[in-house]
């Protein structure tokens, strides 16, 4: 399926593959002397010892200060109320802690548009990323109750204020544009579409955001939902000289593993000292059939345990942003949100955010038009984008290895859906395809997709600390 990361997918054309490549050039943050090191017959990339600098310069963080919070809360009491959703709630946790920065609360009318149309926003003569609205609807109901107010409060599905929107905007909702402009079509059957935006309000409110207190999910899985900020502050701890990102919201498998070590060395062969691998899973909202975030985080806690990848040089990380399966123009989203988490690398590989036609036997997207857009993308001229080789199982090593083209036959390319089949079936796939841990806890969620004896779905245990 096209939902799944690169290395479950035999490539219409292997030989056209290629090895990592430095599409563009990096200008560090800091005025020091720097030794240019080539990496092409075109590109140069600049080693640094600094971490890249946030769209628009500064990190937004909306969250209130705690001498604030009783105030705000009292203040939030007294407003018209707009109550959230649980997609609304993590675009809310996405605001609040800078991930869209400059962005500095839902969007107004101009942004919108400039989203829609641009993929980009000018903010103070600069232009910044930003390819998927962030958005929140209204019905006419709420509109009129809102009336002449300046400000509304955002309530949680506890009934408990989550923020203040102040300065407000509401403008029309033109849904059928939207979702022809984020996804390149309206076929019935996108998941995002179908879980936000169908059944949505016919405007939009726009405004400054006021978060009362950090939104926690209270799930067992807060510790890892560290901010731009935690984690920017985690990398100058550890003394990175370079962050390299790496998205997925599949288990990691061998194939992946070998992806993220292969970059850290071929960031040393470049003349970084300390290089370190942002895991940084995406956290909000997906559809029906991807694995849940309780599941893959506790996969992918196995994985380090296990030394596939190297704890010292991991900082895993959930990213709390809701999945839109839009494909070229979704990739540019995430690509983005991690420069302001620190990340001057990012690992793309075919097809990302991409999936099946909802309603056609085909790919939505073209599975490497995501790549190509990331090199292309205004506002991202700061991040290096490293396209990646294909992964399979090499038959003749025993092990997830880089497709060599002048010996296809030795190469055996495990389908996502074929690794789905296998866990459900309690089935072990070659060996060296996944760690064991790993792939017991992907039979284990499997095996908690069958009712018990009173016909409930069993509920997952905390993730251990």
């Amino acid at each position: 399926m096209a939902s799944m990361a690169a290395a479950f997918i035999k490539p219409s054309n292997p030989i056209s593959q290629s090895p990592i490549t430095f599409t563009k050039t990096f200008t560090p943050p800091i005025k020091l002397p720097i030794p240019l090191i080539k990496t092409s017959r075109h590109h140069r990339i600049r080693v640094s010892g600094g971490l890249i600098d946030p769209d628009g310069g500064k990190l937004v963080e909306l969250i209130v200060e705690e001498s604030m919070r009783a105030s705000k809360n009292r203040e939030a009491l007294s407003l018209p109320r707009i109550k959230l959703s649980r997609i609304d709630l993590q675009w809310v946790h996405v605001l609040s802690e800078g991930w869209a920065s400059p962005l500095t609360g839902f969007m107004r009318e101009s942004e919108f548009l400039q989203t829609l149309h641009f993929n980009s926003l000018r903010v103070n003569g600069l232009v910044v990323n930003m390819s998927v609205p962030i958005v929140l609807a209204i019905d006419d109901d709420l509109k009129n109750r809102i009336a002449a107010s300046s400000k509304v409060a955002l309530f949680g599905s506890d009934d408990r204020p989550v923020a203040i929107l102040k300065n407000i905007e509401i403008y029309k909702h033109p849904k059928e544009e939207r979702i022809a402009r984020t996804w390149g079509t309206t076929a019935s059957g996108l998941p995002y579409v179908d879980e936000a935006i169908k059944n949505a309000g016919n405007w939009l409110i726009g405004g400054d955001l006021e978060v009362i207190e950090p939104i926690k999910y209270h799930d067992g899985l807060d510790r890892f939902r560290l901010s731009p900020a935690q984690l920017r502050n985690e990398f100058t701890s550890r003394n990175a000289d370079a962050v390299f990102a790496f998205q997925l919201r599949n288990p990691v498998h061998n194939g992946h593993a070998l992806l993220m070590t292969d970059t850290r060395r071929r960031l040393l062969n470049m003349g970084y000292n300390n290089p370190i691998l942002l895991l940084n899973p995406l956290g909000g909202y997906t559809k029906a059939d991807d694995v849940p975030l309780h599941w893959r985080i506790k996969q992918h806690q196995k994985v380090l345990e296990g030394g596939v990848l190297d704890p010292k040089t991991t900082v895993i990380s959930i990213f709390p942003s809701p999945m839109h399966y839009a494909g070229p123009t979704e990739v540019q989203w995430h690509a983005k949100a991690r420069i302001n988490a620190g990340a001057n690398f990012y690992i793309v590989g075919r097809d990302p955010a991409g999936m099946g036609h909802p309603t056609e036997k085909r790919d939505l997207y073209d599975a490497d038009h995501g790549k190509k857009v990331l090199s292309l993308a205004p506002g991202l001229e700061r991040l290096n984008i490293l396209p990646f080789k294909v992964a399979a199982y090499d038959k003749t090593q025993g092990k997830m290895a880089f497709f060599d083209p002048s010996r296809p036959q030795d190469f055996l390319f495990i389908s996502g859906t074929k690794m789905r089949n296998l866990a459900r079936n309690k089935e072990n796939p070659p060996d060296g395809f996944m760690c064991p841990g790993g792939w017991n806890v992907l039979v284990e969620y499997y095996e908690s997709l069958v009712p018990a004896d009173n016909g409930r779905i069993p509920k997952p245990e905390a993730v251990a600390a």
